[in-house]
């Protein structure tokens, strides 16, 4: 695309960029690039491997630029900005006539400590109300429960110092282990850098007040085999890496993870439908990528309960 069109601006997402990166694909050595000049990805974390492989393999002087905002307010939050320098692995600054903060839970903001991504002044794109809901009970519950009057979005974010900010995942598929939060693009992070290792889904299923299972969902390269030594690399490599916390109960092999049409894991519907809920009820087919996984997942529940 980039080559017949003479595309200036490139958008993508980083599961496509981690899939070239893991089949060693270099774009400048195979396309004329010469017209290329930015890159933004979007629908999950661009991770610092991510911005390295853009200069490595794509443009030493690409201006790379990881954006998040949401499909529901139809508009971006943090994004690139042209006047700043790039640091790996953050987003460089808020979006104009955005109010983007970092809470914590009694509603204080947060500088360069992760918390709530809040945006606490209104935007034109908010939508106003739920189809189906004359009370405005399920709208208010979804964005205004935490923090009243201000919009809770659902992400943990990071606002440094010098304005960038750095977006860990879902605060609502964060997880939660004896009392420490781990964003689950740690893990995905390690995890996928290990040969043989396409694709990969964490969720955490607290069962009880003292009974929890994080069971590590893994997608193979063809030819690869989830055998005990490779369940043992991906321990010892969570361990070594993170910490004993992130090392998963149990490894599953799947034929897929689930995505949604925008390139976001399903976490989230996946851990509820393990938990027990209708699958019909919690994914929507219409909305997601490869919806004929979910089935998969569905035949596990109970599994680890």
């Amino acid at each position: 695309i980039v080559e017949r069109s003479r595309v200036t601006s490139f958008g993508t997402s980083p599961t496509f960029v981690n899939t070239l990166a893991q089949h060693n694909v270099c774009p400048r050595d195979e396309f004329d690039l010469s017209a290329l000049e930015g890159a933004l990805c979007t629908g999950s974390p661009l991770t610092p491997e991510s911005f390295a492989w853009f200069y490595d393999k794509v443009k030493p002087d690409l201006w790379v630029s990881s954006i998040s905002g949401g499909t529901d307010v139809a508009a971006g939050f943090v994004s690139g900005v042209p006047t700043r320098p790039v640091h790996s692995g953050e987003i460089q600054g808020h979006c104009l006539g955005v109010d983007v903060r970092a809470f914590d839970p009694n509603g204080e903001s947060l500088i360069d400590a992760e918390g709530e991504l809040v945006i606490a002044q209104p935007m034109p794109t908010m939508p106003l109300e739920f189809w189906n809901d004359p009370d405005g009970s399920r709208y208010h519950e979804s964005y205004f429960a935490a923090y009243p009057g201000v919009w809770r979005h659902g992400d943990l974010i990071r606002i440094t110092p010098r304005g960038s900010s750095v977006i860990s995942g879902r605060s609502d598929s964060t997880l939660n282990r004896s009392g420490i939060r781990i964003g689950t693009s740690e893990i995905y992070r390690t995890v996928e850098a290990i040969d043989g290792i396409v694709d990969s889904m964490v969720v955490h299923l607290q069962l009880d007040t003292d009974n929890d299972v994080l069971p590590l969902f893994v997608v193979l390269a063809d030819g690869t085999e989830l055998d005990d030594a490779l369940k043992q690399e991906i321990r010892t490599r969570l361990r070594r890496e993170r910490s004993p916390r992130h090392v998963p109960d149990e490894v599953v092999a799947v034929s897929a993870v689930p995505y949604t049409l925008t390139g976001k894991k399903m976490e989230v519907p996946i851990k509820r439908i393990l938990l027990g809920q209708d699958a019909t009820k919690v994914a929507n087919a219409d909305a997601m990528a490869n919806p004929e996984c979910i089935g998969e997942y569905a035949a596990m529940t109970g599994r680890f309960v």
